[in-house]
């Protein structure tokens, strides 16, 4: 009995071993293959083609960036994968303009059901690098399940454009609300002291009115019909209506709907705003019709943006010169961060390595930021100028916003170049000081101590603001924006008195800013790098993107998921988040995000409260 007891335990030990080692083996071999992979994945990845006659599909997800955000390497396989789908503006446009003078694409399919946005300006742009194609005698089509207003404005440059049966044209004009949290301070005792200087500079009334200034209005109002005028026209002009027959239909869009029996679709045809209906299976035919079957099966013959452009760069030669272009997109902060902000220390030292590199011979700084702090603004405009000084050209182009400290690093360039639908100026400047002795005082929390001067204490936001203090900012803040002036008025040539007319705080779009002098010449990057090129006298040049470095598991990381696209996989599960509510709660995000990087070491900030639709 022992015997067979002992015999039963050694089986059990054995059949142990043997599975521990299954598995042992088992992940051993696992991880081999992944690590295979790995190294697969990174090194190669499949060599695209481009058929003869295809076409380019250009299908945007997420929102249309100057610069996608790094994130960390686990934030990539979090829930919901990396940001909810980003696409460079300079990708997107590369792809079109090199396919207007490809023979192997035949036309230019454009697909808006997952674009989320991107600002007017950055559409704009791309809308006239499609507009350039079709007059190279391709041909456009496009389709939407439905059409939010931006899918529907790049959308609307199509040859031929198609909803479905069940969709919508949500055309709806602009508008702006902001909250004001006046009340609510005050209800938990929480004071706000501003500072600031220019009857315009709104970004600090949320904190102390309970609505909007009627001097935040006149701007708003000014600055939302000269932007929605541009969207107008430009769709009134692709669609081959007048801009009143738009406005018309935006302004009534309930007679409409009513005179189409409620048919949302029925009404945006009626509108001439679309072409056709089509299914989804009805508009796959009608890409058949256009570019044939593909080699490969019964699916149209085209190629993705991304597959387009790996084999575009391939083909290129190296050219003997280059420019730089650096992107400075984000809330500007002081110190060293990754892309996403302007981080003072991390664009000087970019801006300084261009510089010092010889094979560097010009310099744009392509921006699409509503400012920050004034002191990292200063330092990254010194750094343009030295590069000036150094006989290189910088040219600053400005992309959805170029406002308030976004405006400061322009003025360090030689020329500034704007599209009209920018967002800039805000020249001005502000403080702001939260107090919360009241709320502390109703819980019971006294504050005491003792100073070997008057101000050694008086920025304590647990203790009332001292009078004197509150002098010393609004001193500081008003030689600040002297010194705005001073700086806009030399790279201007412009008196003080001058930019001080057209300063203030004030927003304007780029059209605008062209005429008050505050902007050289209208146009996107493409002219702007053409201008940096003439100014070094170069004609055969190629483009390089100076960065924050990325770290090798980021860069592993995106390969893999790259790979993985290559291959039809989401391994990152980028899924654009649909809804307002999503929307709201994303732009809370990003909102609080920023708030929380304001680091400015004097606590001064140059920042424009503003944005494109």
């Amino acid at each position: 009995m022992i015997r067979g007891l002992f015999r039963f335990i050694y089986n059990v030990l054995r059949m142990f071993v043997r599975l521990l080692d299954l598995v042992v083996r088992g992940a051993f071999y696992a991880l081999l293959i992944f690590g295979l992979g790995v190294l697969v994945a990174f090194f190669f990845h499949p060599e695209p083609e481009v058929p003869q006659g295809s076409a380019l599909v250009l299908r945007p997800v997420g929102t249309i960036v100057e610069q996608a955000e790094l994130e960390p390497p686990l934030a990539l396989l979090r829930a919901g994968g990396a940001p909810a789908g980003q696409m460079r503006l300079a990708d997107l446009v590369e792809a079109v303009r090199s396919a207007r003078d490809d023979a192997r694409i035949s036309a230019l399919v454009i697909e808006t059901d997952e674009l989320v946005g991107g600002g007017l300006s950055k559409l704009a742009e791309l809308r006239a690098a499609i507009a350039d194609f079709k007059a190279s005698g391709k041909p456009v089509l496009a389709r939407g399940e439905r059409f939010t207003q931006s899918q529907y404005y790049l959308a609307s440059v199509a040859d031929e454009l198609h909803v479905s049966p069940d969709g919508f044209v949500l055309l709806r004009g602009l508008a702006r609300y902001g909250s004001y949290f006046k009340d609510a301070l005050d209800k938990l005792g929480v004071k706000v002291h501003v500072f600031r200087v220019g009857e315009y500079k709104s970004f600090s009334e949320p904190f102390t009115r309970t609505d909007m200034s009627d001097e935040d209005r006149e701007s708003t109002r000014d600055l939302l019909d000269g932007l929605w005028r541009i969207m107008r026209d430009d769709i009134a002009v692709s669609r081959k209506l007048t801009p009143e027959a738009v406005d018309a239909h935006v302004n009534d869009i309930a007679g409409a709907l009513a005179r189409a029996g409620g048919d949302a679709a029925k009404a945006a045809l009626d509108a001439g705003l679309v072409d056709r209906f089509s299914t989804r299976d009805e508009w796959r035919q009608r890409l058949l019709e256009a570019v044939g079957q593909s080699a490969e099966g019964e699916e149209p013959r085209r190629i993705e943006v991304g597959q387009y452009l790996a084999v575009v760069e391939a083909q290129k030669d190296a050219a003997p010169a280059s420019v730089a272009v650096i992107v400075a997109q984000g809330t500007i902060v002081d110190g060293a961060e990754p892309a996403g902000v302007v981080a003072g220390d991390t664009f000087a030292r970019l801006i300084r390595e261009a510089r010092e590199n010889d094979s560097i011979k010009a310099v744009v700084l392509r921006i699409d930021s509503p400012g920050g702090s004034a002191w990292a603004s200063e330092l990254i405009r010194r750094e343009l100028e030295l590069t000036r000084q150094a006989g290189k050209p910088v040219i600053a182009s400005m992309s959805s916003v170029a406002a308030s400290g976004g405006y400061w690093i322009a003025s360090g360039a030689d020329e500034i170049w704007a599209a009209p639908a920018t967002l800039t100026g805000s020249i001005g400047i502000f403080g702001l000081f939260p107090e919360f002795s009241e709320p502390l005082r109703r819980l019971g929390i006294g504050v005491d101590g003792v100073t070997t001067a008057p101000l050694a204490g008086a920025l304590d936001p647990r203790r009332p603001l001292d009078p004197a203090a509150a002098e010393a900012m609004q001193l500081s803040i008003e030689h600040g924006y002297r010194r705005f002036l001073e700086v806009v008025a030399k790279a201007r040539n412009m008196s003080t008195a001058e930019v001080d007319a057209v300063a203030r705080g004030r927003v304007w779009t780029g059209e605008a800013a062209s005429g008050l002098g505050l902007v050289d010449k209208l146009g996107g990057l493409q002219e702007a790098v053409a201008a940096a090129a003439a100014r070094a006298g170069l004609t055969d040049y190629q483009l390089i993107w100076p960065a924050a470095v990325e770290s090798f598991e980021q860069r592993l990381l995106r390969r893999l998921l790259r790979a993985g696209e290559d291959f039809g996989l989401d391994l990152a599960g980028t899924g654009v988040a649909r809804g307002p509510l999503a929307g709201l709660v994303g732009e809370v995000q990003r909102s609080t995000a920023d708030l929380l990087r304001w680091n400015d070491p004097r606590h001064l900030y140059l920042h424009c409260l503003c944005e494109t639709p």
